[in-house]
């Protein structure tokens, strides 16, 4: 790829986060390349990203790569890249269940899948850590309806535990906390616990220097205690309160130093599957489902979402595992066209 050439690019909004859209044939194989190229496509390190596409949060600093699947159980492969903002770096340590949202749309766009005439159900491999998720929308007349939802169900593969530390609960910082990941690594606290309420804005949240040097330290110390490695992501640290508007629980999510404008998806199902271990940290917080089997609504600041989770019964006790889960979100293409990385080593002023 010759320096200043455009890569074609569809620029979407997945649930609550924003990110381009590419298809993996239009951008380097190789790795190192491929992410030095993303960092000047989104205008990084910059807090401003000002000499790029990204939009100078976490949430619109993502990148979704996507491709014909080789596998018979999937369509396509998803690899999500998390881009930093003000840090040049590019991780693919977790999946983002936002811009999985218009995986599915973004596939029939680019002919990857062929469009029913009033319904389309994308099967999708999740690259970065082997789930699947299948999305289905409607295609009135073999074209995306971007007006209307798009239903998400996901299954883990099998032997993933939910509990990567083999225990319900664990002790980290002082603080009791359960530690799990149904899609993605998250660490549930109570808000209480952490002298705060659990409904202060995010930017409260974030201007509190005692609670996010406190959250630092519980991401630190769970990135081991998980088996995460060095993912300068994750995990997310999940707060609970109890529900003020109707809901199953009151959340506020770090992911992992911003405190989120609402909850990532894949952050809500495994807080949502949280909510049904018994002896779960923060399990006694939530209101009693409506009915059984009924989804779980998890309050944020900026609304609400529902889940729907369904534990095997039949799992042990000691290693639960789910049978389904799913939510509904929704995307929309903003616009299509070509973006044109910064040339290499050029200052952005």
């Amino acid at each position: 790829m010759s320096e200043g050439a455009g890569i074609p690019c569809i620029l979407m909004r997945g649930g609550t986060s924003k990110g381009p859209y590419f298809l993996a044939r239009d951008l380097p194989a190789d790795r190192e390349a491929r992410d030095e190229l993303v960092l000047r496509v989104m205008g990084s390190p910059d807090p401003r990203q000002i000499d790029g596409i990204g939009g100078a949060h976490p949430l619109t600093s993502k990148v979704a790569v996507v491709s014909c699947s080789a596998r018979e159980d999937a369509d396509v492969d998803y690899l999500f890249l998390q881009v930093g903002v003000g840090e040049a770096f590019v991780t693919d340590k977790q999946n983002c269940g936002n811009l999985l949202a218009g995986v599915g749309p973004f596939a029939v766009e680019r002919g990857l899948v062929a469009a029913a005439e009033e319904r389309t159900s994308v099967r999708i491999h999740l690259v970065n850590t082997g789930e699947s998720a299948t999305a289905t929308f409607a295609t009135p007349g073999g074209c995306v309806d971007y007006a209307e939802p798009v239903l998400l169900a996901f299954a883990s593969p099998e032997g993933k535990p939910l509990l990567p530390t083999g225990r319900v609960r664990d002790e980290i910082d002082g603080l009791p906390v359960t530690c799990i990941d149904n899609g993605m690594p998250t660490v549930v606290v109570r808000a209480g616990d952490l002298g705060v309420t659990g409904y202060e804005t995010p930017a409260e949240l974030e201007a509190d220097e005692r609670l996010t040097e406190r959250i630092s330290r519980i991401r630190t110390a769970a990135l081991e205690l998980m088996g995460l490695g060095d993912a300068p992501s994750l995990p997310k640290i999940s707060l609970l309160a109890p529900p003020r508007d109707g809901g199953t629980v009151s959340t506020r999510t770090f992911i992992p130093v911003r405190c989120h404008e609402a909850i990532g998806v894949l952050g809500a199902v495994s807080v949502a599957t949280a909510l049904l271990l018994p002896g779960a940290v923060g399990a006694e917080l939530a209101a009693p489902r409506t009915a059984p089997g009924a989804p779980l609504r998890l309050e944020h600041p900026t609304g609400a979402v529902d889940v729907s989770v369904e534990l095997d019964p039949d799992a042990p006790a000691d290693r639960p595992r789910t049978r389904r889960a799913g939510l509904v979100r929704t995307a929309r293409k903003l616009f299509e066209g070509t973006v044109f990385p910064r040339p290499s080593h050029t200052a952005s002023n």
